[in-house]
């Protein structure tokens, strides 16, 4: 009889294993751009986010001899020329309501607007140093240039508060609906913003076509004229443009003129579809800003 060996006698046998495949395959389409990662970064970087803004506010008045008061002469000037040119010699109706109010009440959304989006489309290239040098999620640049806005949407207010003083206005209960016309504002500036901001990256064109793009917009939004002008056939596709709704809905939430019930329910679903997609977009850039900035 032969005697086992030492390694046939040390070797246990091993039960059989059935090998397991494991794919992985990355994500293609819609289901690569997940928000959720990215609003939680946001909320993370909620601080610097607000540090940025105020940054922003700082230089923007540094060295000026009239500081934050400049967030109420374009405004106001703006109305005065509206009022002398449109009221005056062109005429125009105004729902009933002076015209310098019924201006004014749309240049106040409308300037924080155009403000916002002028700085919202060109964030990514003014803190291209930032950028390139620091990580950080990038969409935090285009919601701190937007936020600035708000100081001087404020200050600029309160010039309208005197306003209606001046002409013995006292605002209804609706005026507690300003805040959500002023999220829309900010919403809108924001979701066309970041198409904006990414495109400037990659085409640098767009800077050039940023303020023209806002001249063309602010005549088909009835900042010096009311919406009541507007043929009836065409007022659904004119309320396509969000800040139909805001600014009417400022001069009804204000001014107490006629609620604009069509205009602020297609802003409402507009606004969120614009927010929707720019961050979509730029997520979809992100990757590229800081080699090709």
């Amino acid at each position: 009889m032969t005697a086992p060996t030492a390694g046939a006698a040390s070797s246990p046998t091993l039960p059989a294993v059935a090998a397991k495949v494991v794919e992985i395959r990355a994500k293609s389409g819609l289901a690569a751009l997940d928000l959720r990662p990215v609003l939680r970064a946001l909320w993370e970087f909620r601080g610097l986010a607000l540090f940025l803004a105020w940054r922003d506010l700082k230089v923007r008045y540094k060295q000026t001899v009239l500081g934050a008061l400049w967030a109420v002469i374009q405004p106001v000037t703006t109305t005065v020329i509206f009022t002398l040119v449109f009221s005056r010699l062109a005429g125009l109706p105004s729902e009933g309501k002076p015209y310098a109010l019924f201006a004014y009440a749309a240049v106040l959304p409308w300037t924080f607007f155009a403000g916002a989006l002028t700085q919202v489309g060109n964030s990514l290239i003014a803190e291209r140093n930032l950028i390139t040098k620091v990580y950080f999620p990038r969409m935090v640049v285009p919601v701190s240039a937007g936020l600035a806005g708000l100081v001087d949407l404020a200050i600029s207010f309160g010039v309208f508060v005197a306003m209606l003083g001046f002409y013995g206005i006292v605002p209804s209960v609706t005026a507690l609906c300003v805040p959500v016309l002023v999220v829309l504002a900010l919403g809108a500036a924001l979701g066309v913003g970041m198409w904006l901001a990414a495109l400037n990256v990659l085409y640098r064109d767009f800077r050039h076509v940023i303020p023209f793009m806002i001249q063309v917009w602010m005549f088909i939004s009835p900042v010096v004229y009311p919406s009541s002008l507007v043929p009836a056939e065409y007022r659904s596709l004119h309320a396509l443009n969000p800040m139909v709704g805001v600014i009417d809905g400022f001069r009804w939430a204000l001014l107490g003129t006629p609620f604009p019930a069509p205009a602020l329910g297609t802003a409402l679903v507009v606004v969120p579809a614009l927010l929707i997609s720019g961050a979509l977009y730029f997520q979809h850039v992100e990757r590229k800003i800081a080699d090709v900035i």
